[in-house]
Parts: structure tokens; sequence; C-alpha cells
């Protein structure tokens, strides 16, 4: 496992390119290895980086889906621990029992070792992300990962709109969300927004990688970013490998000023929605 860090300091690489081409695992290795050499404690790729993006259309193919020793889990798991990084990735997940396929990011330490799951929870339904016709939404809430020292937690594209998860993670202490995505350009904007709003919300750090170029006729692309616990905007780029180092002293201060010192009021909100789940005919 990767050593937690005693300078409250993380180094990360947002990784925009994807992998699932005959090159991809070498290209994966080489990438990996420039993060690593910039000095990159945790790598983050896009969303299904393994995978064409087939919700271009609503035809699921069965060989996109894996169980947890698939090829494309065991290729990330390798391309970490060779590289010597933890490894934010993820597959389309088939559970072997049930055969319910779910988008399931893969957190991976340095020594390729797996440490935590998360499954895509807000999943579209419309041209060029026909998501729902592919795997089904999860059904856990995302939570804190302590496997490299700065706490971290991870949401998927769609979740992000969906402020609650990111509420969350502040919640549990989390000071970085890791977003995957796969988004169009021209709606890069809107996005932008709604990460700067949850940073300052969550008073933690949001970073995004996207998928970088159109696929099957959806126009994929826009750019990484990372997000300060403040909403400050601190890496906006196209470029194939953005860094940014994340301190646990600024999630600190930002905690301490407002917004961040109001009180959650969890238990408050908490029976609120337990009464409209019940209502929606959602379990509670």
């Amino acid at each position: 496992m990767t050593a937690s860090r005693a300078d409250g300091r993380l180094t990360l690489a947002l990784v925009s390119e994807v992998f699932w081409e005959p090159d991809g695992l070498g290209r994966l290795a080489e990438r990996l290895d420039e993060c690593v050499e910039r000095g990159a404690d945790l790598a983050v790729l896009p969303e299904l980086p393994l995978n064409p993006w087939r919700p271009a259309t609503k035809d699921a193919k069965d060989d996109d889906a894996e169980p947890m020793d698939g090829p494309r889990a065991q290729a990330q798991a390798k391309a970490a621990r060779e590289a010597g990084i933890g490894l934010v990735g993820g597959i389309i997940h088939r559970d072997p029992e049930t055969g319910r396929r779910t988008s399931r990011v893969l957190v991976l330490d340095r020594s390729g070792g797996l440490v935590a799951t998360y499954e895509k929870l807000h999943l579209p339904e419309e041209p060029g992300f026909w998501e729902t016709s592919h795997y089904e939404p999860g059904t856990g809430a995302p939570s804190r990962i302590d496997a490299f020292g700065v706490p971290v937690g991870v949401q998927v594209c769609s979740d992000t709109n969906r402020p609650e998860g990111s509420h969350l993670l502040g919640a549990q202490g989390v000071e970085a969300i890791l977003i995957p995505r796969a988004t169009e350009e021209r709606t890069y904007q809107l996005w932008k927004i709604v990460f700067r709003a949850n940073a300052l919300t969550s008073c933690g750090y949001v970073l995004s990688v996207n998928r970088p170029d159109p696929e099957e006729g959806v126009l994929i692309g826009g750019p990484s970013i990372a997000v300060d616990p403040n909403g400050n905007v601190l890496v906006e780029t196209n470029d194939q490998i953005a860094i940014v180092t994340l301190e646990s002293r600024v999630v600190s201060a930002a905690r301490s000023e407002y917004p961040g010192y109001l009180p959650v009021r969890a238990r408050l909100y908490a029976d609120a929605w337990d009464e409209i789940a019940g209502r929606d005919g959602e379990p509670s």
C-alpha cells in the first residue's frame, strides 16, 4: 500500500487519454512512467479508460464487461505496480453470480493492490450517452479512502451533478474528490460551474479528467480541471498530463472560514431525505 505522507501533501496526475486500442497498454505504461518522473503519487484516468465509448449507441456488447480478475482490471493493476504509482481507473464490472453490470472505479495503490471500488450512481440516457443500456447504477454511497496520506473520495462524471455525494464526502473528512468523466466539449462551462460550487461547499479539492477526443460521432472533449477548496481553478488544460499538488493546510483553512464552518445538520437532512425516499418508493 502507498505509504502515508507526513507533510499533508499529495501530488496528482490527471491523464487525459484512453487506452483501449491495440497499442493502449504500452501507452498506459509510458504515461504512468511520465507521471512518476514528474513527481506524481497518484494518477487519475478518465471514465472507463480501457473501453471504447460504447454508450455512443444502445448496443451493449458482452465482452465490454468483466469480473474483478478480468483483463482490463489486471492490466491496470499491472501498470500501477510496474510504474510504482497509485491509480484511479475503471471497468464495466459484471457480477459473476448475478450478471449485473456496473461502471466501477478501481482505486489501486502503487503495488497494484486494490484499495477501494466505487460504482457510478447517476446514469444518463440520451444521445451519445445511452448508459442505462450498458450498465446499472451503483447502490453504495461514496466513501473516504485513506490509502494515499491525504484522504480522497471518488465520483464518476454525472454523479457530480447531484451535490449530495460531494457534501457527504466532505463531511467524512475527504480532502479531494476525484472525478473521471466523459463529457462533450460544448457542455464544459456548465460542468465547470458545478465543479467550483462542489469544491466550495464541500470544502475540498475537486479534480476531474475527461476522455479527450470525439468517439463514434459523440463530440467528447474538454479540459482536465482542478479546483481548490475556495472554488479557485488551479488547473484547466487540454494537456495529456496535468500535475497538481494538494495541501491539507489549504483544506483546513477553508473549513475554518465561511461557508466551511457552517454545521452539516446531518440528522435533520437525513430524516427529510428518508421521508422523500419512502414517498417515492425507494428503500430508506
